[in-house]
């Protein structure tokens, strides 16, 4: 008898036999720490059925996202290219264009669609918008539910979510942040609170997996938690927005840190009840379930982020290309194929969804992808598995900046200026605190090189060399 973790395998099924791919179900948090859950240390915010989705299946210690605030990591998961060559390098601001995907861009959903699996999207996109290429639909999605923009994602209780091309009308009532739009969306916070939008998304998305149990399915759950809602922070003083706070209610903490430690364990929650539905259906033992955060974690909620310390062991936030800004709490959960208690303290990273997903689904990867399966670490055949040369990041945001990571090494610099370089042992300085650059020069200058060539200039994204021309 084949087992379940060599595929393509074969069931038998009303007399006859059907290829049988693995389901793939890629949930993602918005700016939850490295530190965040229990199973990676956390102390006072409680998580246990992430810790129990780590305990039956895998951690991954060392998992990178592809960059350090929303939209360009979003680009190098969807499209598996790094930084250097992925179109949607930073949250645009403006012109919204240079946030949306194009036709040639070739995604994950794509990929899957085209070997037979149903796609779908719940929750955030921000590739792109109503009439643009990068319209979810457009981009290998069979169905969409959620926010298509960044801004109108902030708001936890917004007036409408987008169904496909449709408004889904809410009971919400939102008072405007402003009169001009930022980033394409005029943003603010609700005055009457009635729909939670990541309570429609964890609905939606059992419904939606219980109508495909019987086809092989891709569920890309990209969730709000714990995101900050940005204008009602500077609106009403709070961007942590919950229903309740539940078992932090009593606590003697300000309300913000409250609702913050609340979205976390609420989220945590309806990570298990999928866990549940899965095993329920009987589909568990063919269906792969990761979970992860598209970045560091964030300080824009008005919280303490000292009391709940979101970046654990590591250096750094959200928009810092230190190891808290782009190192993620990641788990992988597929029983029978993954052995129980299982870690892996390999560096991948975002990008690597591409590849992973192709060898799942018997399909070819993509020419000009920066992408390596980690499928033969998930099914305990190391033997097989492939590593990086290197893995490359870039952040356009005030100063611009670049990072490399090869093996224990990371190299980051600023402004495309040699002198001005940090080079840690990640195996023994978890928190880059010792800037070795002076003493490994030929290690430095071997990192420089690997940035140069990772870096493709493109027209949207602006470096200090750009404008030196």
């Amino acid at each position: 008898m084949l087992s379940p973790k060599f595929l393509p395998y074969f069931i038998l099924l009303s007399g006859s036999f059907l290829h049988a791919k693995t389901n793939i179900i890629f949930i993602m948090a918005d700016d939850l720490g490295y530190g965040d859950l229990g199973c990676f240390g956390q102390k006072l915010i409680k998580t246990p059925e992430l810790d129990r989705m780590a305990k039956e299946g895998m951690k991954f210690t060392r998992f990178y996202s592809g960059s350090t605030v929303c939209a360009p990591s979003r680009s190098v998961l969807m499209t598996g290219q790094h930084m250097g060559h992925t179109h949607v390098r930073g949250n645009a601001g403006g012109d919204m264009m240079r946030q949306s995907l194009r036709d040639e861009d070739i995604t994950v959903a794509e990929k899957l669609k085209e070997s037979g699996y149903s796609t779908a999207l719940i929750g955030k996109w921000g590739l792109g918008e109503v009439g643009q290429q990068g319209h979810p639909l457009n981009q290998g999605f069979d169905y969409f539910y959620g926010y298509l923009n960044q801004v109108h994602a902030h708001n936890f209780y917004p007036e409408f979510l987008w169904r496909n091309h449709s408004k889904h009308i809410l009971d919400n009532v939102v008072k405007p942040a402003g009169t001009s739009a930022r980033a394409g969306f005029i943003g603010g916070a609700a005055t009457k609170r009635v729909e939670y939008s990541h309570d429609l998304f964890a609905k939606e998305a059992l419904s939606w997996i219980e109508k495909n149990k019987g086809n092989p399915f891709f569920l890309y759950l990209p969730l709000t938690i714990p995101h900050a809602n940005n204008e009602g922070s500077r609106m009403f003083g709070d961007g942590a927005e919950v229903p309740d706070y539940g078992m932090y209610e009593n606590k003697d903490w300000p309300k913000q840190d409250k609702g913050q430690a609340a979205m976390i364990s609420r989220m945590d929650k309806d990570v298990g009840r999928i866990l549940n539905l899965l095993t329920k259906l009987k589909i568990a033992e063919n269906t792969l379930v990761i979970f992860t955060s598209d970045n560091g974690p964030h300080d824009e909620a008005k919280h303490n982020p000292e009391r709940f310390n979101p970046s654990g062991p590591l250096r750094g936030m959200k928009r810092n290309l230190t190891e808290g800004g782009i190192r993620v709490p990641t788990i992988a959960w597929w029983p029978k194929t993954i052995e129980a208690n299982g870690e892996s303290d390999q560096p991948f990273y975002f990008g690597d969804l591409m590849a992973t997903s192709c060898e799942i689904a018997s399909s070819k990867k993509p020419v000009g992808m920066d992408s390596i399966s980690f499928l033969p670490t998930l099914s305990g055949d190391l033997n097989k598995q492939d590593s990086h040369q290197y893995i490359y990041w870039e952040f356009y945001e005030r100063t611009f900046r670049q990072a490399v990571v090869m093996k224990e090494w990371k190299l980051i610099r600023s402004g495309m200026n040699n002198s001005t370089i940090e080079l840690y042992d990640l195996s023994r300085d978890i928190h880059e605190d010792k800037n070795l650059a002076s003493e490994h020069p030929a290690l430095a200058q071997r990192l420089i090189s690997y940035m140069e060539e990772a870096h493709i200039p493109h027209p949207n994204w602006k470096t200090p060399r750009t404008t030196q021309k």
